[in-house]
Parts: structure tokens; C-alpha cells; sequence
């Protein structure tokens, strides 16, 4: 088998997580993803804690080769150059990479590359089959698309914060950097489908991703506009408001969650907790009824799972067909049997000291019945790969390499 995308070629422009995502996807399956920095500053999560190395993690670098982990996940599979795109020897060179790939990704702040002279008009006129993807907070359009945005913005502006956390608390931010990593994996399919349509067309084009379009057009499947109407909190918790049961219930050592959908689940969740004598009783024989009693019948449900540890409560469950899980902890995911058969727990490798083995980053998650797809080349060293990508691609001598070097061209 063979991975898909072997022979495409990426440059990578990208920083933080948003496009680091994408590419990282793309290196997954096949693609030559070419990370193109700063020689002068480098790549700045490589150098953001916490680090890892042959001492361990720490907050702060105890040896010279230890790298922020973050890098050693989000770069796996790349190559790796340095080029002063401002110098115009740089932007020369910049413009052969350009003419030699397939792909490009950026995430700068709208109206930098123009001001680079690497905008998408100005690369698109030297290679029309150029797909070209943008991935910033608020799009490339629109009266806010000047202003900048990191994760958490792009939460908040796009009624995710408002949408998490209980009643009677602030909203809240999603545990990791959904934003980012959601406007990554949207950018991973529109450029996926770009090429299908270059290969259909011949022609390239520009791809605008906004990470507040991506969340909103996620979370807005529920009616949030008749929250208020419906007499409805913004922030329910860990319920759904048009479903009950639906929530996370505490047990004697941690919580499970339990969702139903149909009667016929309630009925299931009774038999699990020991009250099948509530089947038929008409303060909770349908949906509507049991959410508007919502309190009522997580109470109930409370009421046996508190007298149980978290794995006895999904077993019992279980057993009655109900469709629950436990609330695990990073702990239990890394020891979870499931996950490690599907590979989606690996040891991170560093690209000087190999594998790392106190340490995970996740796996690969596309499963193909006839293709390949994984990451299968350590993160790169910062500029590590400027002789051979340079040179193949745009025939610079190692002398020529050196002088550009001394100059802080590469």
C-alpha cells in the first residue's frame, strides 16, 4: 500500500496549531510538508515549555536539545527550512519553492503576505495550479477580518464560550484548543477537496478558513437562538437541552455519562438502576415530559450511581444495553486497551535522542482499508533540512548555502 498524497508537495507557513494541524494531516498521508521559517527566530513553539529531552519534561530546558513537545507532535513527518522571505534573495528563492509545489498554507494575520509579495493573486498569476489555503480567526472577508484571533477569541466570538459550562457559572473556554485544532481539520478537508477539484480542472484556488465560521457552523445545529424563549439557561452543563436523560452523573470514585435518545432508552436506563417500577409512569413516559422533570429524573439517576465506583455503574449499564461511558482521565485513556490496539497512543520520537518513551502524542486517526497513512519521520530540528531541499529543488552549492547562511538569507 501507499499513502495518498506521495508526490505533493507543501509549504508550510503556518505556526501555533491552526495550520500546524492541517499540514500535520497531510504529512500523514504522503505529503512532502515543507516547513518554512524565520532563520532569525525559528519556530516559536520548539522553544515553549513544557520541553522534553533525555532528563525528562520540565517546565524549563535542562539540556540543549530539549524541544517543546508541543513541536515534537505538531511537526511530525515535516521537513524543515529557514528562509528570510523579507530579504529579496529569500523571496527569490521563495518564488522557486513556490513554482516547484502543490500546496500552500498560511496563517498569517490578513494582509501580511501581501505585504510579503507572497499574497494568493501574486502566486496564483506564477502557478494558476497552486492550491492556496488561509486559515485565520475571522476569514479573509467581512469588516472584522483585519483583527486578530487566537484560540480562545475565536471561541468566544463564536458562542462557544457562552454555550460551556453550568447556569450558574461564566462561560467557559473548552478544555484544549478547539479552536485551532477544529479550523485545522477544517482547512485539512477544503484543501483535500481543492486538489480533487485541480484534478478535475487543472486549476488551483484559495481557500478561506475562518476558525469562528468553523465553531459556529458546529455548534449552531442547536437552536440557540430560542434558548431564552424556551426558557433555557445559554449554558446547560453537561445536559442537552432537547434530551433527557443526557448528563454526567457522579459515582463513588469519579463520573459516567448517560444518554438516551428514545423511550426505549429510558426504559433500558430504569433496568440498569433498579427501577424498572417507573416504566409506564406517565411523569416521565415521553421525551418532553422528562425534560421539562429533567431535575427529577437526574435525581433518580443520582441517587444509584453514587453508590457505585464508575466501572461497576458502566458495567451494569452496559448490560442493559444503555448507552453510557466513563469520564476518563488522561491516566486512564493512556491505559486503555482500545485505544492502544487502533495506535492512537505512540511514543513521541525526537529528532536527536529517538524515542522518547515518557511521553505520548496521539496516533494517526484515518483508518483505510487500502491505503497508508501515519507519521513516519521524527519532528524536524529547526532549518534541518536547508541543504537538501535547497539544494535538490533550487540547486544552491553548499558554498552558496554557507555564504546565505552568514547573511541571514537561510
Amino acid at each position: 500500500m501507499t499513502k495518498p498524497l506521495e508526490g505533493i508537495r507543501v509549504l508550510d507557513l503556518t505556526q501555533f496549531l491552526s495550520g500546524p494541524q492541517a499540514t500535520l494531516f497531510l504529512a500523514g498521508l504522503g505529503a512532502e510538508v515543507i516547513r518554512i521559517d524565520n532563520p532569525a527566530t525559528g519556530d516559536p513553539v520548539a522553544d515553549s515549555p513544557p520541553y522534553i529531552g533525555e532528563k525528562g519534561v520540565s517546565y524549563h530546558p535542562q539540556t540543549d536539545e530539549d524541544l517543546g513537545i508541543a513541536y515534537l507532535k505538531r511537526t511530525r513527518a515535516k521537513k524543515a527550512i529557514t528562509l528570510n522571505i523579507k530579504d529579496p534573495r529569500g523571496l527569490d528563492m521563495f518564488y522557486g519553492l513556490v513554482d516547484c509545489s502543490d500546496i500552500l498554507v498560511e496563517n498569517f494575520s490578513v494582509g501580511v503576505t501581501k505585504r510579503l509579495k507572497i499574497d494568493y493573486e501574486t502566486l496564483h498569476a506564477r502557478k494558476p495550479s497552486l492550491v492556496y489555503c488561509s486559515i485565520t480567526g475571522y476569514g479573509q472577508t467581512g469588516p472584522d477580518a483585519g483583527l486578530k484571533g487566537y484560540d480562545a477569541v475565536s471561541q468566544a466570538a463564536s458562542g462557544l464560550m457562552n454555550l460551556t459550562g453550568f447556569p450558574d457559572g461564566p462561560p467557559t473556554k473548552a478544555g484544549s484548543a478547539l479552536g485551532d485544532s477544529v479550523g485545522g481539520t477544517f482547512a485539512f478537508g477544503a484543501i483535500m477537496t481543492a486538489l480533487f477539484h485541480r484534478e478535475r480542472t487543472g486549476k488551483g484556488q484559495q481557500i478561506d478558513i475562518s476558525m469562528i465560521d468553523c465553531i459556529f457552523s458546529l455548534i449552531f445545529d442547536e437552536p440557540m437562538d430560542w434558548y431564552g424563549r424556551l426558557g433555557l439557561p445559554p449554558r446547560i452543563g453537561n445536559r442537552i437541552m432537547r434530551l433527557a436523560p443526557f448528563n454526567a452523573y457522579e459515582t463513588k470514585d469519579g463520573w459516567v455519562i448517560i444518554a438516551s435518545g428514545t423511550n426505549a432508552h429510558w426504559h433500558n436506563i430504569l433496568r440498569g438502576i433498579e427501577r424498572a417500577d417507573l416504566i409506564g409512569d406517565e411523569r416521565f413516559e415521553d421525551m418532553s415530559r422528562r425534560v421539562s422533570k429533567v431535575a427529577e429524573v437526574d435525581a433518580i439517576i443520582t441517587e444509584w450511581t453514587k453508590r457505585r465506583e464508575a466501572k461497576e455503574a458502566v458495567s451494569s449499564l452496559r448490560a442493559h444495553d444503555v448507552i453510557c461511558g466513563p469520564v476518563n482521565t488522561i491516566e486512564d485513556i493512556l491505559a486503555w486497551p482500545h485505544m492502544q490496539e487502533r495506535g492512537m497512543i505512540v511514543d513521541i520520537e525526537h529528532p536527536t535522542l529517538g524515542t522518547l518513551e515518557n511521553a505520548k502524542a496521539p496516533g494517526f486517526p484515518f483508518k483505510f482499508s487500502e491505503m497508508e497513512g501515519g507519521y513516519v519521520a521524527p519532528a524536524p530540528l529547526v532549518g534541518q533540512h536547508n541543504a537538501e531541499i535547497l539544494g535538490s529543488l533550487l540547486g544552491v552549492s553548499d558554498a552558496e548555502l554557507k555564504e546565505l547562511e552568514d547573511e541571514g538569507v537561510v
